[in-house]
């Protein structure tokens, strides 16, 4: 008799019919042929155009509003419906025609979306520059994809981290209060870190030391960590904003000539510590959690404590050590909002964006490059708004700052479907 291979025995696996790619399948069959319908009809005969340049000057692609509508709304409908038909079977390769047709699909209804929006637009404005679009996505999502690397460590190793969005504020006071006093940006960076690793420190201890309920820990800290920057923020940095909360921006690094590439020149070559850091971030936790011992450790006390204390693994000491390096990272990301968003501190000046951060960790599923595959995708919907009404769209402002936080539901509760988390998160551990 002869043994089947894991790969034969995932084929011979039965499946239902309503798969998960099939129901998304159905659903941009059915979102395609709308939008072919609407926006075809809404659109003008006025040209859509397109340009890989920085500014709305220079040469352009176009193409006429309302062809262009039906027919990246047809295309959509296209990459549903070979998602409905089942194309690349019940097979090992299935996820990447999965995740190939729901990109098509994806960028089919922003096109056609597009396409009406920029066809409507006034003589002059009916340009989308796609370099500016581009780099004002990454920027957008910079805190988003610290935010949820962040979360992701944590919870790879058993602690979930909802204090976020408290580690960013205490690490944006930190980067402005630090910047300024000490007259350099460097200093307003490290001063970031160690805001977030200030709310990390009472993360671990209270959820890994006394038990704390970590939800609740992470709700409870959001709130204190709101509270305490208003308060010093009103008994210091508002009584002497010069002195105070005047921090300089993060210098623009620029490489001569790479910087001038069409779209990713400007993107990677002329950017700054955030964008690299970030960038950097992902390879290094990417390689580091499947390569490393380190990675391996983290990945075994966040699915069997347990088991990995039996042999030999400090459970405890790692969790310590990674919910304090994920609060360096949650700093660092609440650094761009003082030191590269704005050049001072406000309260409140997060605006929800650890829970966006802790979507794009569920919808990049625990791991590093789909935390930033997610968090360049909210980003872009926070670059689509901007461009939206810089074009005068005839959408009213209110739904257009809505964008980020629709599109954040829609990717969480229609595209990700059912994941699995480390199956430790959010257990206490008590040494036998």
């Amino acid at each position: 008799m002869t043994s089947m291979t894991a790969d034969e025995l995932v084929v011979a696996e039965p499946a239902r019919f309503w798969s998960r790619p099939r129901k998304v399948g159905a659903g941009f069959v059915a979102a395609g042929v709308i939008a072919a319908a609407l926006f075809g009809s809404l659109a003008t005969d006025r040209p859509a155009r397109l340009t890989l340049a920085e500014t709305t000057a220079g040469a352009a692609v176009g193409i006429n509003g309302t062809v262009g509508a039906i027919v990246f709304g047809l295309l959509a409908a296209l990459a549903g419906g070979a998602l409905l038909a089942g194309v690349g079977g019940p097979t090992v390769h299935r996820g990447r025609w999965f995740g190939a047709l729901l990109g098509a699909g994806i960028v089919g209804i922003v096109l056609s979306f597009l396409c009406w929006q920029i066809s409507q637009a006034p003589e002059g404005l009916n340009v989308m520059p796609l370099g500016d679009v581009t780099r004002s996505s990454l920027l957008l999502a910079l805190p988003l994809i610290f935010g949820s690397l962040s979360g992701l460590l944590c919870e790879r190793s058993g602690i979930i981290n909802v204090a976020i969005e408290g580690q960013f504020l205490m690490g944006a006071f930190g980067a402005a209060l630090g910047a300024t006093v000490a007259g350099s940006v460097w200093v307003g960076v490290g001063a970031a870190a160690a805001g977030g690793v200030v709310v990390a420190a009472i993360l671990a201890v209270l959820a890994i030391r006394y038990l704390v309920d970590q939800i609740v820990l992470g709700i409870v800290l959001n709130v204190f960590a709101l509270g305490l920057t208003g308060f010093l923020y009103e008994q210091i940095m508002s009584r002497d904003q010069s002195s105070y909360n005047q921090p300089d921006p993060v210098p623009v690094w620029t490489v001569p000539g790479l910087s001038q590439i069409p779209v990713l020149g400007p993107l990677l070559f002329k950017a700054n510590f955030f964008v690299y850091a970030a960038l950097a971030l992902v390879v290094i936790l990417h390689f580091g959690l499947r390569r490393t011992r380190w990675g391996l450790r983290t990945r075994a006390v966040g699915e069997h404590p347990a088991a990995a204390d039996t042999v030999g693994i400090k459970v405890l000491a790692l969790r310590y050590r990674n919910v304090l390096l994920a609060g360096v990272i949650a700093g660092l990301g609440g650094g761009y909002f003082t030191l590269l968003s704005t050049t001072n501190f406000n309260k409140g000046m997060t605006g929800g964006a650890g829970f966006i951060a802790l979507a794009a960790m569920i919808f990049g599923r625990w791991n590093p490059v789909g935390a930033l595959v997610a968090s360049l995708f909210f980003g872009f919907a926070n670059a689509l708004a901007f461009f939206l009404g810089a074009i005068a769209s005839p959408i009213p402002n209110q739904f257009l700052n809505m964008l980020p936080y629709l599109a954040t539901i829609v990717a969480v509760a229609g595209l990700v479907g059912k994941v699995r988390p480390p199956a430790a998160e959010g257990k206490p551990y008590v040494k036998g």
